[in-house]
């Protein structure tokens, strides 16, 4: 699925998925068999191949829903 990253204003990842009009923040990241693993706020798993720099965000990006 396609979704957003960005930062918002108190400096923290921000993930925003169109399609289910959800904007989230991250509170954890791990890394992951295929890529970094960022957990969201409400609980979702999402799996990125490659994390961007976060001097290149706002960016639209791949990801993986894993949970």
């Amino acid at each position: 699925m396609k979704v957003m990253l960005r930062m918002n204003d108190a400096g923290h990842l921000v993930v925003y998925v169109a399609k289910k009009d959800l904007e989230e923040e991250v509170v954890k990241q791990t890394d992951g068999a295929e890529g970094k693993i960022l957990t969201l706020a409400n609980g979702w798993e999402l799996e990125f191949r490659e994390l961007p720099d976060q001097n290149s965000l706002p960016l639209t990006v791949e990801a993986k829903r894993l949970a």
